[in-house]
This record gives C-alpha cells, structure tokens and sequence, in this order.
C-alpha cells in the first residue's frame, strides 16, 4: 500500500512537471525579429527565481505581472524607455532604445512564499544572455 500511494505521488508531482506546447505569439516572439520604426525589449525571469510574481511599470503602457520562468516582448517607440518596479519595490532601468535594436531586460525577484516578495531587481544584459533567458521561458 505505501509503495503504491508512494508511486502515485511521483506521477502526480511529475505531471505538475509538464511543460505546456509553445503557442504561436510565443513561436514568433521566440524568432527574436526587430519591428521597421520602433525597438523590441525582452523582459524576462529566470526559472531559478523566487515564486512570487513580480509586478512592473513598463513606460505608459501599464503594468504587468512576471513570474520565474517568463517573459514579456514589449514593442516601443525608440527615445527612452523606463521600466520600474510597481508599489514599494524602487528597482529600475532606463534604456536608450533605437530603432530597430533589440534590448533585454532581466528582472529577478527576492522572496519566498511565506512571506511575499522581499526585494527586485532590473538589468540590461547582453544579447547572448537575453535570448537564453527567453528562450528558457515562456511567453506571459
């Protein structure tokens, strides 16, 4: 009886495993393709993060929830662009975005699920870092 109940449980916690089919948006938002006229910018959290969700301003575009493991393609005029924590996280990052030019954000959260996201943190990185953070992730 135990080894069966034991047997079912890894099923079970191996099926919450499961990694979903990429859809379409993110097949195409995974092809990393600049926009004629305006800047692409990634923003993306790695899978080895805090299970909080991470809330961001993105320029006068609103606000949007990340997660460990996802990603976000924002298309932006070029001039600057600001992205900054939402609330009482003050992280931010400022980009010069050109047209054309694809730019990568990562933003990394501080927490545990007992108590709530601590701390964030936004920063540029290289194009070769970037699209391995997106690629690893999945589209919000």
């Amino acid at each position: 009886m135990w080894r069966a109940t034991t047997m079912a449980i890894a099923m079970i916690s191996m099926a919450g495993c499961v990694q979903l089919p990429p859809t379409t948006q993110d097949i195409q938002a995974k092809r990393f393709e600049s926009v004629p006229g305006k800047a692409v910018i990634y923003i993306a959290r790695p899978r080895v993060d805090a299970p909080n969700g991470g809330s961001i301003v993105i320029g006068n575009d609103g606000v949007i929830t990340t997660y460990e493991g996802t990603y976000y393609r924002w298309e932006v005029p070029p001039g600057t662009q600001v992205i900054r924590g939402y609330g009482v996280f003050t992280a931010s990052v400022t980009l010069q975005a050109e047209p054309g030019r694809i730019y990568f954000v990562q933003q990394t959260v501080n927490g545990n699920r007992r108590d709530g996201a601590q701390s964030m943190s936004l920063q540029q990185v290289s194009d070769v870092q970037g699209r391995r953070l997106v690629s690893d992730a999945q589209s919000l």
